[in-house]
């Protein structure tokens, strides 16, 4: 695995208000490149908010704050830098609802990845060389997608729809990978399969993931460190084997229901610590 394919994110003293509603208070953390972390809490804790911000979408309160992936600062101040558009290449986001064009087919949907890399008049008239295409079916195929190549994106299933959105990530070349809820919408067996799928890249490309989850089980199995947000404050950040039951009960009282693992139908380790349903050798250890 090349390390140096991820990047670094640091988020330091950022703030968001929405109206009187605070949204983020003074969080700060650093993820190191290569490193896939979980970021977890319940509806309105503010993990969509942070994840929005790391990507130069919006800006945090005035005088708020800093973002940086790498060396670049995306945001500081609450001011997003006027470069951000060409600094946002390498950072993929990955949508809950997939954020795909539903009449364009698949392969052309991995290719709109690749509009900060290609000269804008190719971007725009979507004129794409036969490499590229050659790099956007690679990509489909390391989803294990390729065969769906050439049809509608909106004849997939969601499953298949969201290992499109990570194929396009790839294709843009990402040293981050942001996944805002990613599995939220799918079901057991195919949110284990893009579960497995960023982990796996993860792990073989050094690409950073920082992945937003509801369900516990996921992080502690897929991510050795969680993030744990509760209204908009950061409140563990440490090894995800310390998530216990009575941690996160302590952490999110009566909330605690919406992060349990049983109502979606989260993986199962089996007696030998794998998961049931998938092979061992594309499963990240249990913690």
């Amino acid at each position: 695995m090349d390390q140096r394919a991820g990047a670094s994110l640091e988020v330091a003293g950022l703030a968001k208000t929405f109206g009187r509603t605070r949204a983020l208070g003074n969080c700060g953390f650093w993820i190191a490149p290569g490193e896939m972390v979980a970021l977890i809490g319940a509806s309105g804790s503010g993990k969509s908010t942070m994840l929005r911000h790391i990507a130069g979408f919006i800006a945090a309160d005035r005088g708020s704050g800093k973002v940086c992936v790498g060396a670049d600062v995306i945001q500081q101040g609450g001011r997003i830098d006027r470069r951000v558009r060409h600094m946002r290449a390498q950072v993929g986001f990955v949508f809950q609802q997939f954020n795909l064009v539903g009449r364009l087919s698949v392969l052309t949907n991995v290719l709109v990845g690749l509009i900060a890399r290609v000269p804008a008049w190719r971007a725009l008239a979507m004129q794409f060389t036969r490499e590229e295409k050659e790099e956007a079916l690679h990509a489909l195929a390391s989803v294990g997608i390729r065969h769906l190549a050439y049809q509608r994106a909106s004849t997939l299933s969601g499953g298949q729809q969201q290992r499109v959105a990570i194929a396009r990530a790839l294709v843009q070349h990402a040293r981050v990978i942001l996944a805002d809820e990613p599995i939220a919408s799918l079901d057991p067996e195919s949110a284990r399969n893009v579960m497995d799928i960023l982990a796996r890249i993860n792990r073989e490309q050094g690409i950073t993931v920082l992945v937003s989850l509801h369900q516990v089980q996921y992080a502690r199995h897929y991510c050795s460190r969680t993030i744990a947000l509760r209204r908009g404050e950061v409140v563990h950040d440490g090894p995800s084997a310390r998530l216990t039951p009575e941690l996160l009960a302590e952490l999110y009282g009566s909330a605690v229901a919406e992060l349990a693992d049983e109502a979606v139908g989260a993986p199962k380790p089996t007696e030998t610590g794998q998961f049931a349903g998938i092979p061992p050798a594309n499963v990240v250890a249990a913690i």
